[in-house]
Order: structure tokens, then C-alpha cells, then sequence
């Protein structure tokens, strides 16, 4: 009779274990594109990724929209053979990173509060510093940016910024290269967006995000 009890108590256990496994929240695919697919959880690294960058997090379909512009450049960047950042590139990041906060503290706590592992924010840095690699090597040599834009940001953006604060406005000629930077990046994000815009339509895409909720 005791044995009898025995299995029925194992069984109870066992069965209790199950709902609780099937309780938890399981990866699962979001999306196929082409033969590959995305996951939940590249989506949610994603998500914890932006809450420590800017302090909040996209929609899920915004989230997802963007993974899939991620695998269109990723898989564009692995034809050319884009070589992938050093680890001393990565490290370089993250300091930068960590040097926008005003301590390591407020750093380190702002990346428990976002949910992002150590492990997780490094192979999301090695990942948006190999993808914004190849989008300069795709589209920089084709920017021009003259003087005059140079001239009209430093007037309608810099020089009121600086007084907004308080501050004496740099010299043009000591902003300059910023400037001219910073206009070279709006430009391939432009030409990015307009190149992913049509990329986008040749590949072929499942959205499963809605489903398995």
C-alpha cells in the first residue's frame, strides 16, 4: 500500500513540475525571414538593450521591425566580408558608454534595471558596431557634404544650443569637423533607411509575433 502511495506522490510531484514549466515563458520564433528565423528573445535583448541606451524600450513590433533590418544588413555585411570588432573595439564602446553616465554606479545600475547581462550587452555591441561598420563602408564614399551645410548647422543648431545652456558657442571653424561628421551620419542613416526600404521587399518575411501569446 505504501508503494502504491509512493508512485502516487511521484506522480504528483512530476505533474505539479509540469504546469510549472509550462507556466514560465518559453522562447519561440517571432519571425522567419528568408531561412532564418528571429526570436523572442532577440527581441527582448533588444528591447533591455534600448533601456539602458535611452531609458525605454520600442513597441514589440517596432522591436521586430528592426531585427529585420538588422538580418538584412547583417546577411549583406556577411557577403562582403566585413570583418567582425575586436575585442578592443567592443571594449572601447561600452567605456564610451559607461563614460555618458555621470558614475559606474548609475551605469551598473541602470543595466540591472534594463535586465542586460554583461555577457548579453557585449554581443549587442560587437553587433551594432559590425552592422554600423558596414553601412560606412557602404554608403560614406559616396557623401558629400559642402561648406555651406556645415555653416548652416553650426548656425541653426550649434550656436542656439549653446546659448540655450549658458554657453560661449565653439568657433565654426573648431566645430567644424563635428559638424561635418555629424551630417555624414544623418546622410548614410538617410541613404540606410531608403536602401533597407527597398532590401525589405525582395526578401520574403513571416511575422509570427501574435502568435503562441
Amino acid at each position: 500500500m505504501r508503494g502504491y502511495s509512493s508512485i502516487l506522490f511521484t506522480m504528483v510531484l512530476f505533474l505539479a513540475g509540469t504546469r510549472s514549466l509550462a507556466q514560465e515563458v518559453v522562447d519561440r520564433m517571432v519571425a522567419r525571414v528568408e531561412n532564418d528565423v528571429i526570436l523572442l528573445s532577440d527581441m527582448r535583448d533588444l528591447g533591455h538593450y534600448q533601456i539602458l541606451m535611452d531609458g525605454k524600450s520600442e513597441s514589440d513590433g517596432k522591436l521586430l521591425d528592426l531585427l529585420i533590418d538588422e538580418w538584412i544588413v547583417r546577411n549583406e555585411a556577411t557577403v562582403s566580408r566585413i570583418a567582425q570588432p575586436s575585442e578592443e573595439d567592443v571594449d572601447k564602446s561600452i567605456a564610451r558608454l559607461k563614460r555618458s553616465f555621470s558614475s559606474p554606479e548609475e551605469f551598473e545600475e541602470r543595466r540591472i534595471q534594463s535586465g542586460l547581462s554583461e555577457q548579453a550587452l557585449r554581443r549587442m555591441t560587437r553587433s551594432q558596431i559590425y552592422l554600423s561598420n558596414y553601412l560606412d563602408t557602404r554608403f560614406r564614399a559616396a557623401i558629400q557634404i559642402d561648406d555651406k551645410e556645415v555653416e548652416d548647422f553650426y548656425k541653426t543648431r550649434v550656436v542656439p544650443r549653446a546659448e540655450s545652456r549658458g554657453q560661449t558657442p565653439p568657433t565654426l571653424e573648431a566645430a567644424h569637423d563635428y559638424i561635418q561628421e555629424v551630417l555624414v551620419q544623418q546622410a548614410i542613416n538617410e541613404q540606410a533607411e531608403k536602401w533597407l526600404k527597398e532590401s525589405r521587399a525582395r526578401i520574403h518575411v513571416d511575422i509570427l509575433l501574435g502568435e503562441g501569446k
